[in-house]
């Protein structure tokens, strides 16, 4: 165990900004995550897009031709981590601990906001900088302490981390219980309801991607649990925002 004597009790979804992937496709959520715990533990699942898109998006834009595939929607400063962090009440100095479920642009773009201990996976780690987008990779791993699992591995209780490769190497999902809600966290092993019948276009290993996905299923009827998809529209746009809590009080 990570954090051993914590127990989660709340848990926040972070709003970082909405994508339009490509003309007439579909319009996406960026979600992140704030877990608290009962001893004080502040933990981020992901940190949203760089926030040089905020302060100059078409410089960012030139840099990763991130155009190419589709465009950030309204980006402002309040859906960087910063700017969500501030609806809670906190800063990214804050943050005790980070977990990043792999190293997309979408995913990875404020870690260097932070120095706290990185959680991912040593596969993920082993990469010689975040993935990112296409041949852009203007992040170099942060100097920051590194906590790289390679199996599932228990956060905290109610916090259970399960590597889920094929949409990236080393993807990391979550699972959450916090009273008598629990959740996964699937973030991109499944990002969105439709994406196991499409045969995962969008990972880098689809065969390995639809394994990772049984799991997460079968966990999902184990625990009755809700899957949270990384980026569902339908499923986007139901739920609450912080500061509102999604779990816990």
């Amino acid at each position: 165990m990570i954090l051993p004597g914590h127990c989660v009790t709340r848990l926040f979804v972070l709003d970082f900004g909405s994508f339009d992937v490509g003309p007439g496709k579909r319009r996406i959520g960026i979600p992140g995550f704030l877990l608290q715990t009962d001893r004080g533990a502040n933990i981020l699942v992901d940190t949203g897009f760089d926030p040089a898109y905020a302060a100059d998006y078409a410089a960012a834009d030139a840099r990763d031709r991130l155009s190419d595939f589709g465009r950030l929607i309204d980006f402002t400063a309040a859906q960087t981590a910063a700017g969500q962090l501030a609806l809670l009440g906190l800063t990214p100095a804050d943050i005790t601990h980070v977990i990043l479920t792999h190293g997309h642009i979408d995913h990875v773009g404020s870690l260097p906001l932070f120095s706290c201990p990185i959680i991912l996976t040593e596969t993920e780690r082993s990469l010689p900088r975040p993935i990112y987008w296409h041949a852009s990779q203007p992040i170099a791993w942060p100097a920051a302490p590194y906590v790289e699992i390679t199996a599932e591995t228990s956060l905290c209780q109610g916090v259970h981390l399960i590597p889920t490769p094929g949409h990236t190497p080393g993807h990391l999902s979550l699972l959450v219980t916090i009273a008598d809600t629990t959740l996964i966290l699937a973030a991109d092993a499944i990002n969105r309801a439709s994406e196991p019948a499409e045969g995962f276009p969008d990972a880098m290993d689809p065969a390995l991607a639809a394994t990772s996905a049984a799991r997460l299923f079968d966990l999902q009827r184990r625990h009755g649990a809700e899957i949270l998809y990384g980026h569902d529209p339908a499923q986007w746009s139901r739920l609450p925002k912080a500061p509102l809590a999604l779990a816990g009080a």
